[in-house]
C-alpha cells in the first residue's frame, strides 16, 4: 500500500510540478533527479538564504550538481521570480526556443504566457531546429498558452432538468441527463438530480445485447436516460438508455423478453442445452414413446408375469 501511494505521488509531482519555494522535503524527494538527501539540502538552503529567485540558483545548493539540475529543473516551479519561464514546465535548456516564439509575437513574455490569443499566429514548424523537434516545440507552445496547466481532462457534469428535484417530480417518459455513479454487471446507477439514483438495467442499457454493463458505461459518464418506472413508496426509479424507447421487462436483454436468451435446442439436448442421457458415442436418446405404446408395453409385461 505504501509503495503504491508513493508511486501515485511521484506520478502527480512529475505531471503537475511542485513549487520550489513551498514544497516540503518529502514532496521534493519525489521529483526526478532528487532524492531524500538532495530534497532536504534544498529545504535547508531555502531556510538559510530565503526563497529561490530563479531555477539557476538551485546550483548553489550543496551537493546539487549539473546532472541533478538537468533532470529536476523542468518539474520545479518558481512563481513571481526573476525569470517568467521558471513558472512553467519549459525546461531551462529550451528557454532559447521559447524566447524566439515570444519575439516573433512581438510582445513581452508576460503578455503572452497564459494568453492563447497572442500565440495564434505562431507556427510550431517555424521554430524547429537541430536541437528541438516539432513535438517539443508544440509542447512549448502549449505551455506558453497555459503555463502550469492542469494535466487532468476537463471534468464534465450532467445538466439536471429544471424543476426536477424530487422523485415525486418524475414521470415515465421523461428524458433526462444524469451521471453514472456506479456500475455492476446487471446494470448502472445514474444520478439524475432527485437525491435517489435510478437504475438502468442491463436490458435497457443499449439497443443491442450486452453481457456486462461495464462494456457500455463507467462511473462518471454523463448519459441521456428515459424514465420508465417510478415507485415513490419504495424509492425506486427505472431508467432506460435505449434509443428505441426501452421497456420495463428485465428478464431478457435488449430486444424484449428472452430475445437472446439461449440458442435453439438441438435434437437430443436436455433443458440446459446439454446432450440428454443416452448411448455413448454422440448418439441421441430416442424420442419418448406415446401413451398408447407405453400402455401396450405394460400389458405385455403383466401377461408375461402371470404365465411365469
Amino acid at each position: 500500500m505504501t509503495r503504491a501511494l508513493e508511486a501515485v505521488v511521484e506520478d502527480a509531482v512529475n505531471a503537475v510540478g511542485v513549487d520550489l519555494n513551498m514544497a516540503s522535503a518529502s514532496l521534493l524527494s519525489h521529483v526526478v533527479g532528487l532524492g531524500p538527501s538532495l530534497a532536504q539540502a534544498i529545504v535547508t538552503h531555502r531556510e538559510a538564504n530565503g526563497a529561490f529567485k530563479s531555477r539557476k540558483s538551485l546550483l548553489k545548493v550543496t551537493g546539487l550538481g549539473p546532472r541533478a539540475f538537468e533532470q529536476a529543473a523542468g518539474f520545479l516551479r518558481i512563481r513571481d521570480g526573476e525569470e517568467p519561464l521558471d513558472a512553467s514546465a519549459v525546461h531551462p535548456e529550451a528557454y532559447g526556443v521559447a524566447r524566439k516564439i515570444v519575439q516573433a509575437c512581438g510582445r513581452d513574455i508576460r503578455q503572452i504566457m497564459g494568453h492563447p490569443e497572442a500565440l495564434r499566429g505562431a507556427r510550431a514548424e517555424d521554430f524547429v531546429d537541430g536541437s528541438f523537434g516539432l513535438p517539443t516545440v508544440r509542447d512549448i507552445l502549449a505551455e506558453l498558452e497555459k503555463p502550469g496547466r492542469d494535466p487532468r481532462p476537463d471534468f464534465v457534469t450532467a445538466s439536471f432538468a429544471d424543476g426536477i428535484e424530487d422523485i415525486k417530480d418524475l414521470r415515465p417518459g421523461m428524458l433526462l441527463e444524469g451521471t453514472v455513479t456506479n456500475v455492476a454487471a446487471f446494470g448502472a446507477f445514474v444520478d439524475i438530480g432527485v437525491h435517489q439514483d435510478g437504475l438502468v438495467h442491463i436490458s435497457q442499457i443499449a439497443d443491442r445485447f450486452v453481457k456486462d454493463a461495464h462494456e457500455v458505461v463507467k462511473a462518471g459518464d454523463v448519459v441521456k436516460v428515459r424514465v420508465t418506472e417510478v415507485d415513490v413508496a419504495r424509492k425506486r426509479i427505472g431508467l432506460s438508455m435505449r434509443k428505441d424507447g426501452g421497456g420495463s421487462d428485465e428478464r431478457g436483454n435488449a430486444g424484449g423478453p428472452r430475445a437472446v436468451a439461449r440458442s435453439p435446442r438441438r435434437r437430443g439436448e436436455g433443458a440446459q442445452g446439454k446432450p440428454a442421457a443416452g448411448k455413448s458415442g454422440g448418439n441421441f436418446q430416442s424420442a419418448p414413446k406415446s401413451s398408447d405404446q407405453t400402455g401396450a408395453l405394460g400389458a405385455a409385461l403383466l401377461n408375461a408375469l402371470r404365465k411365469s
